[in-house]
């Protein structure tokens, strides 16, 4: 499948013109949800075990578990934008400063749960652990902008009958 980014349209285009779309299906949110931590999870893991000098079985399970929190915090969070944001607008499709908006407001309530379990799991400092929570937060605040908006290419939000 070859996906051509520079053919989107410039956003205000987008949303203006874009038909009004029903909110995707528990199926294709599950998909999206698994998608991103497993991919994020692939990229993660092989860097901070470099990076922290760590065994990659030791981050790889506080990585998972983070994932499963991240995992259920992303369908919730996605359903919750989508219902209450983007739905009473009558769109589905994000401008780029909602994409920003988006992708910051997931890491931020992301942060408040796994900063306490980051501590616990590898016994180190709330201050340490926000550290390091801090740069997986920039990673994840990247990775998900593209991740979300790739997948809304590859996956656009179903039309409206």
């Amino acid at each position: 499948m070859n996906i051509d980014f520079t053919a989107q349209k410039d956003t205000k285009a987008l949303c203006t013109d874009a038909k009004p779309t029903t909110s995707r299906s528990t199926k294709d949110r599950i998909r999206m949800a698994l998608g991103f931590e497993c991919i994020g999870l692939l990229l993660l893991i092989p860097a901070c075990t470099w990076l922290l000098d760590k065994p990659a079985a030791e981050l790889g399970l506080l990585a998972v578990l983070m994932s499963l929190l991240a995992t259920w915090w992303n369908y919730q969070f996605n359903q919750l934008f989508d219902r209450y944001y983007l739905l009473p607008r009558g769109r589905s499709v994000k401008t780029q400063y909602e994409r920003i908006f988006h992708a910051i407001g997931f890491e931020f309530g992301l942060l408040a749960a796994i900063l306490p379990l980051t501590a616990w799991y590898l016994d180190i400092s709330i201050w340490h652990a926000l550290l390091l929570d801090f740069v997986f937060m920039l990673f994840y605040l990247v990775y998900g902008y593209f991740y979300h908006w790739g997948y809304d290419i590859v996956f656009p939000p179903p039309a409206a009958p």
